[in-house]
């Protein structure tokens, strides 16, 4: 099979690196978990390097079949916020002290993930969105963000409702329960779980200090921590993964929650989200090909070109025999031989194939034995029995009147063949038969 035919290509998925420094020189980097998952589910992972004048060059990745967008640093502020947040200046300066690796805004990787998002939205390409992915997400839909979730949401929150979100000297075995509503997707992938428990809710890892403040009208949330911040939603008239319909945000990491010293799942519905969004996007592939594969044409060397050019001016002349019902010259009979001795000797043609190539002429040696041949075929009659079993009496009596009138014009030109006053079929041009048109009455 040739390995350029994009239907047995492997579905491609979209992910933005990250930008770090190591030994005084960046680097851009993913998670490998993210990749592995992605693989282990059978898609392809496309890292998008976060490099200057990269959100200018997408189109260069297409095809797109889906779009994983993770980790990250805070997202600009002036992207989302219609007013100021209420922080001081000073509250600022000590929320950067605090997630100095977080608060570096990086506007080119803002403007390629944006970008990239919208363009998600707009052709409803497989989408989601972990961690900063998430807020990403609900910024492109309209949402906006807290700038720091302890500053404008725990520390007014009563104390047994007060959530720590990331905690740096316990990064990745940290957890907090989040509430899991019912009747959404990630219900369905934790059930057995939260069944288990007897509970809504469920232990997640948590590496950040923003979130959702106001979600975009057209996300419906899964999930919630215990002081009301928002930890998963999705849109749910765009998610049937059967279909190439996913578009999701989750505020945890999933592909995280693992056992300490394993790679054994905190619980069996941790990698769902990736198999799900992994088999919307083959679903998407699926479809964007059935609706976008065009047929290469085959290059011939140029002897083979000419005897095609010959072939297909002959089915030309039998085409315009069969639609015109009108005779030919003598000397161009034997421009039709090419075409019926290549029906003859090519045995590789299916039966409806020639049948195609017979109803167009290109078996034919004169008009005459093929108009025959066409009244007496039996298929043609019994779809003319049916068109015209729909017929009004008005249109069948229409229809007698013109058949009537042709049998009359056949009449006469035959009396004059006969009586050899036409001679040069090609003064047809002048006879006022050629006002009538025949296309389409076979």
């Amino acid at each position: 099979m040739a390995s350029d035919d994009l239907s047995v290509i492997l579905p491609r998925v979209l992910i933005v690196s990250r930008r770090s420094v190591r030994k005084n020189k960046f680097v851009d980097f993913v998670g490998e978990y993210h990749l592995d998952l992605i693989v282990g589910y059978g898609a392809v992972p496309v890292i998008v390097p976060r490099v200057h004048g990269v959100h200018m060059l997408l189109d260069s990745f297409e095809p797109i079949h889906g779009v994983l967008l993770c980790e990250g640093e805070d997202i600009d502020p002036s992207l989302y916020e219609e007013e100021t947040s209420g922080l001081s200046p000073e509250e600022l300066e000590e929320i950067r002290g605090l997630h100095s690796s977080d608060t570096a805004i990086d506007k080119e990787k803002d403007t390629i993930e944006l970008r990239l998002a919208k363009l998600c939205l707009e052709r409803n390409i497989p989408y989601l969105g972990i961690c900063r992915g998430s807020q990403v997400l609900n910024v492109a839909c309209g949402g906006s963000l807290y700038q720091d979730i302890e500053k404008e949401v725990s520390s007014k929150c009563p104390d047994d409702q007060r959530v720590k979100h990331i905690d740096y000297d316990n990064y990745d075995g940290h957890r907090h329960v989040v509430k899991v509503a019912e009747n959404t997707p990630l219900h369905h992938w934790f059930k057995d779980s939260l069944e288990e428990e007897g509970k809504m809710g469920i232990w997640v890892n948590s590496y950040h200090h923003q979130g959702v403040k106001r979600l975009a009208q057209r996300f419906v949330p899964m999930a919630f921590a215990p002081d009301g911040l928002i930890e998963g939603f999705y849109d749910a008239d765009a998610y049937n993964p059967d279909e190439g319909k996913f578009i999701m945000g989750l505020q945890f990491h999933p592909e995280r929650m693992r056992q300490t010293d394993s790679d054994e799942f905190d619980y069996p519905g941790c990698p769902f989200a990736y198999q799900e969004f992994v088999k919307a996007v083959i679903a998407y592939q699926k479809k964007l090909n059935s609706t976008t594969s065009v047929s290469k044409p085959i290059k011939l060397d140029q002897e083979m070109e000419n005897k095609r050019k010959v072939i297909v001016r002959s089915f030309s002349l039998a085409k315009n025999i069969y639609a015109t019902g009108r005779g030919m010259h003598p000397w161009k009979e034997s421009e039709l031989e090419a075409g019926a001795d290549f029906l003859e000797s090519n045995t590789a043609l299916s039966v409806q194939q020639e049948n195609r190539l017979k109803q167009m002429g290109a078996t034919v040696r004169n008009a005459g034995s093929y108009i025959e041949r066409l009244k007496l075929n039996a298929e043609k009659e019994r779809l003319a029995r049916i068109v015209m079993g729909k017929m009004t009496v008005e249109q069948l009596s229409d229809l007698m009147s013109f058949y009537h009138m042709l049998g009359q014009i056949c009449s006469e030109v035959l009396e004059k063949k006969l009586s050899g006053i036409v001679n040069d079929l090609g003064s047809w041009k002048d006879d006022p038969v050629d006002q009538y048109s025949f296309e389409g009455l076979t």
